[in-house]
């Protein structure tokens, strides 16, 4: 197989097959960087909110690159780290910024790491077993102390909204496509999700609310779309102005940035934003 540029290499973890690993030596390098950068920056020793805000501003002025994950019919543990969309800038973020906290800066934990957050109960096991539904990431990774839904405690109220976008568009996705068995495990996990409950807070609450988020947060934007929970993902920083901003993978053909206006601002100028929820890094790992 193929990546782009580079050979991809397959790795098997801690001698038994925990999930089969697509990378190239470029991956490796740009890993291998952001943990010289945390070294370089004494950054282990700083909350797991400085962390994640600084590793997140280290990709600044990189591509966005749309689908990396699914190029392939077989589920793998896919590393692209040479360019990244709204999603896989947040978690290899994170992945990142937790295995410098933690002192564990081998590839190998940064994989790990990566399989820990990107699937449910930490496992890979299928297509259906990646959190692909933000929500579902939320109370997953939530559930094993991973990050922590603060939503409600800044304000938040309930966010109603039935969860089925990907089981009413498998033509929208590779995999579910012509796959009525896997759209069904879909349906199972959308189920799921509409059995618990979130909050949000409305676009035209964030400027009042912002206090409460602080640098290093994890924002996910909620949408007007029908059936979806969450259409972007991204990263609260605290500027100079003292006002939240949004550090983000915007869209195909720009750069990861942060947005020169404040969230809120951001948020109002997009009709199918509705509001915001926002998710904290636990500093206990």
């Amino acid at each position: 197989m193929m990546f782009f540029r580079s050979i991809a290499f397959f790795l098997l973890i801690s001698g038994a097959l925990l999930a089969q690993s697509v990378y190239t030596k470029t991956d490796v390098d740009v890993c291998n960087s952001k943990f010289r950068l945390a070294v370089d920056n004494n950054l282990k020793e700083k909350p797991i909110n400085e962390i994640i805000e600084q590793i997140g501003k280290s990709f600044i002025g990189l591509g966005y690159e749309a689908s990396a994950l699914d190029k392939s019919d077989t589920e793998n543990l896919v590393v692209h780290l040479t360019g990244l969309d709204c999603y896989t800038f947040l978690e290899n973020t994170l992945v990142l910024s937790r295995c410098v906290k933690s002192g564990n800066t081998t590839f190998n934990d940064y994989l790990k790491g990566l399989e820990n957050i990107r699937y449910r109960n930490g496992k890979m096991d299928g297509y259906a077993s990646r959190l692909h539904y933000f929500t579902d990431w939320i109370y997953d990774c939530g559930k094993r102390g991973i990050v922590k839904d603060i939503t409600k405690e800044l304000g938040g109220i309930p966010y109603k909204k039935e969860i089925n976008f990907m089981s009413t568009h498998p033509a929208s996705y590779r995999q579910l496509k012509d796959n009525p068995t896997l759209v069904n495990d879909i349906k199972a996990i959308e189920k799921n999700i509409n059995s618990r409950k979130y909050y949000y807070i409305p676009k035209e609450s964030v400027a009042e609310l912002e206090k409460g988020i602080k640098s290093g947060d994890l924002i996910a934007i909620t949408t007007s779309i029908e059936g979806l929970d969450v259409s972007h993902v991204g990263i609260a920083v605290r500027e100079k102005d003292g006002r939240i901003h949004f550090m983000h993978s915007p869209s195909p053909g720009k750069k990861i940035q942060i947005t020169p206006q404040p969230l809120s601002e951001y948020l109002a100028a997009n009709k199918k934003q509705t509001g915001i929820m926002v998710i904290r890094a636990e500093d206990k790992l």
